[in-house]
């Protein structure tokens, strides 16, 4: 193993991007060289914090450093951001981590995706990683495992009621581009839910169509989505459902696998499975009986997990797989599928009506700038937000909770 220190910094400063510099501060083997935000004070502020880190206050000084530079750069500004920086890094040879989404459209994905696989082409140690942190939760690999190893057989039914995302009318107000259609490009789907699309496609891979619903501003002073209902229709036959909402409290985060060999559910924290004696497919085939069930019984299944959030975690992977010491668990290229999924329920909602993927993505960014064009919508932020997500006047709020 390299004694070399891995060097990083951190672009973007609002609420992620202070937690990934506080914990790359403290990470063995990683030299945090500098912290760049725009807003007049912020970096210099989060440097004395975590006790390291050049402060800076745009992107061009980052690149203009003494020497080389950093080895990776972790990008955690506004979506829009996303693409622009992480290919201007690829470009000077670094690392990438890009918080989630990815994108804020599908055709902007792509470009990042192509210009990762461009850097790697011409260095293939090159890493780009997502912060899909819900990736290294125990439940969620577990769940993942089962289903891969068949122990559902033939899936039928997903559904998620993922509403325990709440947030109240000052989460948005504190960040002058959140739940915008100029600053953010969506609203539930793209700021909470790239976690669980992200999750959904690794479970379940991409549906072949989308049916979406989305209530724009349904409980907040936005003007963007805030409740969303989708229906998934997979070239296998399976069907999902995905619920989801900013505005419930108390929420529900309920999974519901349902497989010819059962039904596996994951809410409150716990894993159940009804595990069938045989195929339930089979019985509806060949049984004698008009009512019956197929015999099974309640297991509850065990995971591993430490109850944290799951960054720290992703950033170590990030920097081990630097080191060419571990696989990624989140690569960023395969960040396009959760911008895809929402994109789609999007589109449909707007269109009334399904769509099916590959979904048109020139038609969904023109759709996109057209609801730039025509936004009336002004938000009156108090405290003097900044564009990172934080505010002028003091410290990013605390998300620890909140994952």
């Amino acid at each position: 193993m390299s004694t070399t220190p891995i060097t990083v910094a951190v672009i973007g400063l609002g609420n992620m991007g202070t937690q990934h510099a506080r914990t790359l501060a403290s990470l063995p083997g990683v030299e945090l060289v500098a912290l760049c935000d725009a807003a007049p004070g912020r970096a210099e502020t989060v440097s004395r914090e975590v006790g390291s880190g050049t402060a800076l206050t745009s992107v061009e000084e980052l690149w203009n450093l003494p020497g080389s530079g950093p080895d990776a750069v972790v990008i955690a500004t506004p979506h829009y951001d996303h693409v622009p920086l992480g290919l201007e890094a690829l470009s000077r040879g670094k690392h990438i981590l890009v918080e989630k989404p990815i994108a804020v459209h599908g055709k902007a994905a792509r470009q990042l995706v192509a210009g990762i696989h461009a850097a790697q082409s011409a260095d293939p140690r090159i890493v780009a990683a997502a912060m899909f942190n819900q990736r290294s939760w125990g439940h969620w690999q577990k769940i993942r495992r089962m289903i891969q190893d068949g122990a559902l057989g033939t899936l039928v039914r997903a559904t998620w009621i993922i509403t325990d995302w709440f947030r109240t009318q000052r989460y948005y107000d504190t960040g002058g581009w959140r739940a915008t259609w100029a600053g953010e490009g969506g609203g539930v789907l793209l700021n909470q839910c790239p976690h669980n699309l992200d999750l959904y496609q690794w479970f379940f891979g991409m549906p072949a169509r989308i049916r979406g619903f989305a209530g724009i501003a349904r409980y907040h002073t936005i003007e963007v989505e805030d409740e969303v209902t989708a229906y998934f229709e997979h070239e296998n036959g399976m069907v999902g459902h995905f619920i989801t909402s900013t505005g419930e409290s108390p929420g529900t985060n309920r999974l519901e696998i349902v497989g010819e060999m059962g039904k596996l559910v994951f809410e409150d924290g716990k894993l159940t499975f009804w595990r069938n004696s045989r195929s339930m497919l089979e019985e509806i085939r060949t049984s004698h009986k008009a009512f019956t069930v197929v015999d099974h019984q309640q297991e509850e299944v065990a995971f591993t997990w430490d109850g944290s959030g799951g960054h720290r975690e992703i950033l170590e992977n990030f920097v081990a797989a630097i080191r060419g010491e571990e696989p990624l668990l989140a690569p960023a290229a395969e960040g396009i599928h959760s911008v895809t999924l929402a994109n789609g329920i999007m589109q449909s909602s707007f269109d009334g009506a399904s769509v099916t993927l590959p979904l048109d993505e020139d038609r969904y960014e023109k759709h996109l700038q057209q609801l730039i064009a025509g936004s009336t919508f002004r938000k009156a932020a108090p405290g003097g937000a900044d564009p990172a997500g934080g505010t002028a006047a003091g410290p990013a709020d605390d998300f620890s909770s909140s994952f």
